[in-house]
């Protein structure tokens, strides 16, 4: 027998990004994977497929240098959307920080993926539709989780105050 791929239908595509943000909810992001890869075989630019892969890729972050940080990243480089680019690179590092902290990596020397993280989304609001506030409560979980752990966020807070005079709450 010869393993060859198929391609899936154009008109099957809706259905199949379904199945593909249900397996990433199921947390089967390996599934995910597999069905954005038929999907962008034969539309190589459907964002939401784009999207879900670069996702479906960061789930299966590990915190090891096996995990496929620089594929997630050229996928993600592939939005056309200046706001979805912004934000999923601060997602990226993100999530390529909390892996490498869940490893077992003392959370100060993930400092600079934070950071980096931090700096994407704050562009990110920058350019964000209106109402929508992704970046911001994306921003808000990473300046939780530094300043939950005592040895980053003494010296870190000292060097950058995260809720400047923009940030506060409407009165």
């Amino acid at each position: 027998m010869e393993y060859r791929l198929k391609y899936i239908s154009p008109a099957g595509i809706a259905e199949a990004i379904a199945k593909a943000e249900l397996y990433r909810s199921l947390n089967e992001p390996e599934e995910a994977e597999s069905i954005c890869r038929d999907i962008l075989n034969i539309e190589p630019q459907r964002q939401l497929a784009l999207r879900l892969l670069g996702l479906a890729l960061t789930d299966q972050f590990t915190g090891s240098a096996s995990d496929r940080y620089r594929e997630a990243e050229q996928t993600f480089q592939k939005l056309e959307d200046p706001y979805e680019r912004l934000y999923y690179a601060g997602i990226l590092s993100e999530r390529r920080a909390k892996a490498q902290f869940s490893s077992g990596l003392p959370l100060h020397a993930l400092l600079p993926l934070f950071e980096q993280a931090l700096r994407a989304f704050g562009e990110a609001e920058k350019v964000r539709p209106p109402g929508n506030d992704d970046a911001i409560l994306r921003w808000n979980r990473c300046v939780r989780l530094l300043q939950t752990s005592a040895d980053v966020s003494d010296g870190w807070e000292q060097e950058r105050n995260p809720l400047d005079a923009q940030d506060t709450p409407p009165t």
